[in-house]
């Protein structure tokens, strides 16, 4: 039995499984590996704009501390449950040992619609949240970071919170958070660009030329937004875009510039224009060069899989192809290039560590100097997946996996059973 439960929950375990099966662990060892160190269940209540006090719940997932502190971003989100965190926590474990980066992983948030939130609200729910956190987290244990439904700001208020408890200012609590508090320039922009830098070294495995190469971007928020931006940048035409109010498809290349503006106002696609529209589960599925779910988990699933028409899936979300799909997706070996999700997406949680180091030496580096040092990091993870799938002739979903798992497992055995 366990509490852990849910669709998001049932696939990051089954993924599990394919890898604990490839890597023969012994099943006395596999929930050691699987199940989560630590989990914390709170209440937020807060006192709306009306007078009425509103509760919500609060989530926060430790899945492992071999490595160092738990690392992970935090969702505000209407759906979010324990079962969508634990998975989220265990899939950031994998994703920081690919990396090499000293830490364990780590999911929380708040089951609550952000946008349903007058500022005053939201900053009441932050503050709330981070202060029930306060015994389980510190810049030496957990150290929290935006996600989906959060930002820059909210992160401010984590560390204020935070800091009014210790009676000093701590900017290593948290990572994302603005310039001025110790943010680290690069940042807002790290996962988008990582994406970019390794579709562009996939490009070059596959031989496309960028310069009139074709990619569709699913999902339009921060991750999404500067993935687009980024690959154009690199020359690629973006041909369709989407979130969940509005899909557009134009194979002459999309008005980037024209779609920031109006999302800058509005906040969303929709109403953007009545040009291009499209059925936003079609877009997933029309012909392009690069294909980018940037949005939420299980969009690529048994039912649509066979009906993309990609050469390059780059997963810049967490979770977006189910198992089912990877079963379909895998026959295409040769002519499909899947950059998987703990590859894909990690260029967040790199530059939120070089964020945490700047923070505990007091010592800031210049953005040329962040994107540098990412880029090499990305490099070095490509190169160890790529090189793991051809020697053991793996898709590079299960090579990443594996690298992961193998290095936790190893840290975990070293240090051994405790007491």
């Amino acid at each position: 039995m366990t509490i852990y439960t849910g669709p998001v929950f049932d696939m990051a375990r089954r993924q599990f499984a394919v890898i604990a099966d490839h890597l023969g662990i012994p099943e006395r060892e596999r929930d050691w590996l699987l199940l989560p160190k630590r989990s914390m269940t709170v209440s937020c209540p807060v006192r709306r704009d009306d007078g009425e006090v509103s509760v919500f719940e609060g989530y926060r997932v430790q899945h492992h501390l071999a490595l160092g502190p738990t690392k992970g971003g935090t969702r505000f989100s209407a759906s979010l449950d324990i079962g969508e965190t634990a998975a989220l926590a265990m899939w950031m474990s994998w994703k920081c040992a690919l990396a090499g980066l000293p830490y364990g992983g780590a999911k929380g948030g708040v089951a609550v619609d952000p946008n349903a939130l007058s500022r005053r609200e939201l900053e009441g729910v932050s503050r709330r949240y981070m202060q029930e956190m306060i015994p389980f987290v510190g810049p030496q244990i957990d150290v929290m970071a935006p996600d989906m439904g959060t930002n820059e700001q909210v992160m401010a208020w984590f560390m204020d919170t935070y800091s009014m408890y210790r009676g000093s200012a701590v900017p290593e609590i948290v990572t994302g958070k603005p310039v001025e508090l110790g943010g680290t320039l690069g940042r807002r922009e790290a996962t988008g660009r990582g994406v970019a830098f390794l579709v562009a070294r996939a490009m070059e495995r596959m031989k496309i030329a960028p310069r009139g190469a074709t990619a569709i971007v699913q999902g339009y928020g921060n991750v999404g937004s500067v993935t687009a931006r980024a690959m154009s940048g690199r020359g690629l035409r973006i041909i369709g875009i989407g979130d969940h109010t509005a899909a557009y498809y134009d194979p002459k290349g999309l008005d980037l510039d024209a779609i920031d503006r109006h999302v800058a106002k509005s906040g969303v696609l929709g109403g953007y224009s009545a040009q291009g529209l499209i059925e936003p589960d079609l877009l997933l599925t029309m012909p392009c060069d690069v294909l980018a779910p940037c949005a939420v988990e299980r969009v690529i699933t048994h039912a649509n899989a066979d009906k993309i028409k990609c050469r390059i899936l780059a997963e810049g979300a967490n979770g977006p192809t189910t198992p089912g799909a990877d079963l379909i997706l895998d026959q295409r070996k040769g002519e499909l290039f899947i950059i998987p999700d703990i590859l894909c997406n990690a260029g967040g949680v790199i530059v939120s560590y070089f964020e945490w180091v700047q923070d505990l030496q007091q010592y800031y580096w210049g953005e040329s100097e962040v994107t540098d040092k990412l880029n090499l990091a990305l490099d070095r993870a490509f190169a160890a997946v790529e090189a793991r799938a051809a020697r053991d002739n793996l898709s590079n979903r299960t090579a990443a996996m594996a690298i992961g798992v193998e290095k936790v497992r190893k840290a975990m055995q070293l240090r051994g059973l405790f007491p």
